[in-house]
């Protein structure tokens, strides 16, 4: 019996495969968020809210019986409910009646300088998207201006913010539009608001890797000038308008990562502690390392505020992880946080609904696990937040109601 196999090009078979793929995701996000395909953001608890802002839950109900501030929703159980808007308006009552200025506003003041974070490893699978949307999201509920970037051609961020690349983004509207070397838009054209009050996103798809390919031919031209300084300089655009900037950088050191290296002001390396992804880790700092130089020698001043390495996907009853995290620590000491972001099976469930933990409710999930996972986000999230207020001098108290 003769068996002929027909050969397939495999470029339209991948093609067809990514056409196939886009089109089931943007039926699940429809079906995910009727009728406008758009997200919202759930409501929080008396206590939830309590503990965002810092204060105890019968001191916001003494102010909502006051008449003060916003009034929540009342459920049937007499549960008070408050939206992220009703708790930034809250933020701002209690901001002016505060003991100390930054009480409930802990932004930037006058000579405070814009805090730009670069979350970064070469090696996929370290949580680095899963770090950065969180960092963004807690920064935003607890009253920071807070910009997020996606820098990553995969655009993971940008989805998890409720944007699909594939068809939202037909036009352009990512980071490559404001520093690109032909025309570019000023950054604010990029820009959009997300469902989160102080959270606003520069969104990713893969025109992003046109700067990839664009830098090389302007630099064998004389065109590119100091091509590192170009995100710095599109971020320069808005540095009032915010706090804090996340980037979500590629997982790969190319021109994007350089540039986004070159505007930080404070870089965050996620590492998954396992000894295959430390080994790629040396190799990814000395690459880095080696970068960096070329672009010290070419004049940029490549001093930052911080550097800290975050252990993700930590699973403490993991004996080979707990050495190689003794090991990191001993090795690094204080550059590690001291707060780790544990695996929990409630992060990668939230993701199966393109959201984070944040956005989903204690309801969903078994209250165990999704406390263990907050109290792990929040510690981690509120640790860089407090290197944060000492980069620009201050020194934060614990928040109360956390």
């Amino acid at each position: 019996m003769n068996v002929t196999f027909q050969q397939d090009d495999l470029n339209a078979v991948i093609r067809q495969h990514s056409e196939w793929l886009a089109a089931q995701l943007h039926v699940q996000r429809e079906n995910l968020f009727p009728p406008d395909a758009t997200k919202a953001m759930r409501r929080f608890t008396s206590g939830e809210a309590a503990a965002l802002l810092g204060v105890n839950d019968s001191y916001l109900r003494k102010l909502h019986l006051e008449g003060k501030g916003p009034s929540p929703e009342t459920t049937a159980g007499n549960r008070r409910l408050y939206s992220v808007a009703d708790i930034q308006a809250l933020r701002v009552l209690l901001e002016k009646t505060a003991r100390r200025p930054g009480d409930y506003l802990p932004g930037r003041r006058a000579g405070d300088h814009l805090q730009i974070i670069a979350v970064m490893n070469f090696k996929g699978g370290s949580g680095k998207t899963t770090s950065s949307a969180h960092l963004a999201q807690r920064l935003a509920l607890t009253g920071y201006r807070v910009l997020g970037i996606d820098l990553d051609p995969q655009a993971s961020f940008t989805a998890l913010h409720g944007v699909q690349p594939e068809f939202d983004l037909h036009d352009g509207g990512t980071l490559y539009d404001a520093i690109r070397y032909e025309d570019p838009l000023p950054i604010r054209d990029v820009i959009r608001p997300t469902y989160i009050p102080n959270l606003d996103l520069v969104p990713g798809n893969l025109d992003l890797m046109d700067f990839e390919h664009d830098t090389p031919r302007a630099l064998a031209r004389n065109e590119a000038g100091l091509f590192f300084f170009r995100v710095r300089e599109a971020l320069g655009q808005v540095d009032a308008d915010y706090d804090v900037v996340v980037i979500d950088c590629p997982p790969q050191l190319g021109f994007l990562t350089m540039s986004a290296l070159s505007a930080a002001t404070g870089v965050l390396v996620t590492i998954h502690p396992e000894m295959l992804d430390v080994m790629s880790m040396s190799q990814f700092l000395r690459m880095t390392a080696d970068l960096m130089d070329v672009i010290a020698e070419s004049g940029a001043d490549m001093s930052h505020d911080w550097i800290r390495y975050l252990l993700t996907r930590y699973e403490p009853t993991d004996a080979p992880q707990n050495r190689i995290v003794a090991f990191l620590r001993t090795m690094y000491a204080d550059k590690v946080l001291n707060a780790t972001m544990l695996k929990s099976t409630a992060i990668s469930d939230a993701g199966l609904t393109k959201q984070t933990l944040y956005e989903v409710e204690r309801s969903a999930f078994t209250r165990s696990t999704y406390d263990r996972a907050m109290e792990s986000l929040n510690a981690v999230n509120d640790e860089i937040a407090q290197l944060i207020q000492r980069t620009w001098g201050r020194a934060p108290e614990p928040r109360k109601g956390t």
